[in-house]
């Protein structure tokens, strides 16, 4: 999706949100040209794919950030010897840390980008620019917009069960740099769902259902990957009422979204399996050349680095129930520490690093829909029960009965066993713990539920260049 325009509209861009670098030497006049980015409506959406482009990069959708999120949980074990990674999975990490610095800088980036094609989008001429068209362009800004900022505060704060949202969130940027620096302190994160939301809800109205092709649709925001991102949000709030209806309307447009027959879909590309994927190619993908999901995930033998496998405590979920279909996607190998180890086979391809980067699949909303619906009405019913029944079927293990469960809770239990085991690798496990309220590791109190370094620390760099983040840093750091 880079295209030469977006490339010289960044170059001439500077990102002044929350880190301010001191190598900035551009003038105003300089950093405030994006004309050419916004001349027509060619040059606009070629703008607004480069939003998407960004999106692709190793700290947003690149795989990092879920990688952390996989191995600061119970979902693998980080075996590799980058000294970063090896302090946030001992939970012990550095504001200092270079890459939690990126993960925020690249998100942000995101944030600008999108804020410029909202603001500017309505001052671009031209007969071919209709109305209905502007309105898409800012719909989709709104949804990556919206994407960075909950992943932010994911990452950066705790979660909302923590104290009903009322602690420390992450700035909210929502205007684009005019010219005047500001300095945006910590909203709470009540404050950034309640963004969040309004972004989605307001992209809702003037996403369309589909594009002219799949990659698009999947790739593109759309209404449905709008309803898909608020089901999660609604359920990371614990708003059951809200996540139930937002993932009914998903699954209800069955012919463009769908559980996968079969497990084949992590070999092919944009499927009904896929809600919102970031596209990926050989010469086009989050860190073109040096980096990609597969390549973390694949021992070297297969052109990775072995550097995340298959945690004890994942494993012995799958071995719960014999013949699991999903503990089928691994493969045996040798890990970055020179030990036998397990890995994940769902991204194939650590040379080119050509595999697409979920961020929504179907069988998320599934699992969203069926947890919620059970939180809402206080009962498990048939239809419920049939849903899971259409993943338990796929994984070739036994159907569930209403018999099957002796209570609301119990079923919904074993539906969070499920939802581990579906969407492992994919980053999700760490936010499904703290969401419930659960510590990422059994025996470690520096894991616990509401333990400071459970979430990543506010980037030192940003704490220095911006003062209305002086003594804002998250406790613990």
């Amino acid at each position: 999706m880079k295209t030469r325009i977006f490339k010289l509209y960044i170059a001439s861009l500077i990102l002044v949100i929350v880190s301010c670098d001191d190598r900035i030497t551009l003038t105003p006049q300089q950093s405030l040209d994006v004309s050419g980015a916004f001349i027509n409506k060619s040059a606009t959406e070629s703008t607004l794919l480069g939003v998407y482009s960004t999106c692709q990069i190793l700290e947003m959708n690149g795989g990092m950030p879920q990688i952390i999120s996989d191995f600061m949980a119970d979902n693998s074990s980080f075996v590799g010897s980058f000294p970063t990674f090896q302090e946030i999975r001992d939970f012990n990490t550095l504001s200092s840390n270079a890459n939690v610095q990126g993960i925020w800088q690249t998100h942000y980036q995101v944030v600008s980008r999108a804020n410029d094609v909202i603001a500017n989008v309505p001052k671009v001429a031209g007969s071919d620019f209709t109305a209905a068209l502007k309105a898409q362009f800012i719909a989709e800004a709104k949804f990556l917009r919206a994407l960075a900022h909950f992943q932010l505060v994911n990452l950066f704060a705790q979660p909302y069960s923590f104290s009903a949202g009322t602690n420390p969130g992450i700035p909210l940027i929502t205007e684009p740099f005019t010219g005047t620096i500001k300095f945006p302190s910590r909203n709470t994160v009540s404050e950034v769902y309640t963004q969040v939301i309004k972004d989605l809800n307001e992209a809702v109205a003037d996403l369309p259902a589909a594009y002219a092709s799949a990659l698009l649709t999947k790739g593109r925001a759309t209404k449905g990957s709008a309803q898909a991102l608020l089901s999660r949000i609604y359920l990371y709030k614990g708003d059951f009422a809200n996540a139930a209806i937002n993932a009914k309307l998903v699954l209800d447009a069955t012919s463009t979204y769908a559980p996968a027959a079969n497990y084949a879909f992590w070999t092919s590309k944009n499927t009904t399996e896929d809600v919102f994927t970031i596209q990926n190619s050989a010469v086009d993908n989050g860190r073109t050349g040096t980096g990609g999901w597969a390549s973390w995930h694949r021992p070297a033998a297969n052109g990775g680095r072995g550097d995340v496998k298959y945690s004890p405590d994942l494993i012995a979920a799958y071995l719960t129930e014999a013949g699991d279909g999903r503990y089928g996607l691994k493969s045996s190998g040798t890990g970055a520490d020179n030990n036998p180890a397990t890995f994940s086979t769902k991204w194939s391809d650590a040379v080119n690093n050509i595999d697409n980067s979920p961020v929504i699949r179907t069988t998320e909303i599934v699992l969203n829909y069926v947890e919620s619906k059970a939180e809402v009405d206080n009962a498990v019913s048939q239809d419920l029960i049939d849903r899971m029944n259409v993943l338990r079927t796929r994984a070739g293990l036994p159907t569930w009965t209403l018999a099957s469960f002796a209570s609301k809770a119990a079923f919904v239990d074993a539906v969070l066993i499920e939802r581990w085991k579906e969407l492992a690798f994919e980053g999700h496990r760490r936010m499904d713990l703290l969401r419930r309220g659960r510590n990422l590791r059994s025996g470690n109190p520096k894991a616990a539920f509401g333990a400071d370094k459970t979430i990543l620390p506010i980037p030192q760099r940003e704490i220095d260049n911006n003062p209305s983040l002086a003594g804002k840093q998250n406790s613990g750091f």
